[in-house]
């Protein structure tokens, strides 16, 4: 389910973007505005790839850095370049942000806590 909403997403906001091309660029907020759509691009697309690959692959797999990672980014800086450029640069900050986040908390939900032991030995006198 979660697939099929991101993907959806994915497909409005690249098509919203193209639609609303001219305002976008056409203010400093319009396009730092497509940026931050474009950064909200990124993690629908970063979504939907590793639910996708979830379900093919099973529950304990894992999103990795190069394959699915640099996809999802070069979409929405590809998206977000066919704005204007300083969107491409916007959109590579807000992403890694969000990419920051992202992981931050997935750590919190899925990670394994190591629980340091503290080995107590007697001391002789």
């Amino acid at each position: 389910m979660s697939f099929m909403l991101s993907s959806i997403l994915v497909v409005l906001l690249f098509s919203g973007m193209q639609m609303y091309k001219v305002w976008l660029s056409s203010s400093q907020m319009g396009t730092i505005l497509g940026g931050l759509i474009g950064s909200l691009l990124f993690m629908c697309t970063l979504t939907a790839v590793g639910n996708l690959e979830s379900t093919l692959f099973g529950k304990s797999f894992q999103q990795k850095l190069l394959p699915e990672v640099v996809f999802s980014l070069t979409l929405s800086l590809i998206a977000s370049a066919l704005i204007h450029r300083v969107s491409t640069t916007t959109c590579l900050i807000f992403s890694l942000v969000t990419l920051y986040y992202m992981n931050r908390i997935s750590q919190e939900t899925y990670g394994v806590s190591i629980q340091n032991t503290i080995m107590q030995s007697k001391k002789r006198k």
